[in-house]
């Protein structure tokens, strides 16, 4: 159990790592919307796409991608769990319905990016 909790830190460790050295985003709102008054046919003008079915979809399919990431790292939880059971039959079965659950979970995660995506192309 301390090694299961040793393995989730880590892995908290590392994400939290990953996180802080993205790149940040550059506001610079104001510079396309000057060059967007000097020439309104420009192809930065044209390619705008404020509305609210695509910031939703936005939205939807990080959410689905960070369920699909947990699941993958539930999935390598469970195999560490199964790996490290020595033969525990009740460790060995508490293991396989994790990586079940996990797997059933990563399922749904992927059926439902694509229904989202097949609703919101259809809209």
């Amino acid at each position: 159990m301390k090694s299961i909790k040793y393995i989730i830190l880590t892995l908290g460790i590392i994400a939290g790592l990953g996180l802080a050295t993205m790149p940040t985003p550059v506001m610079a709102a104001t510079v396309i919307g000057d060059a967007c008054a000097a020439d309104p046919s420009s192809v930065l003008c044209q390619k705008k796409d404020d509305n609210a079915i695509s910031m939703v979809k936005i939205i939807i399919n990080s959410l689905l991608f960070i369920l699909g990431a947990v699941a993958v790292l539930v999935i390598i939880i469970g195999g560490i769990r199964y790996a490290t059971s020595m033969g525990d039959a009740k460790r060995v079965e508490s293991a396989k319905n994790t990586i079940m659950y996990a797997v059933i979970g990563l399922i749904v995660a992927l059926l439902a990016y694509a229904i989202v995506n097949f609703v919101v192309t259809t809209i």
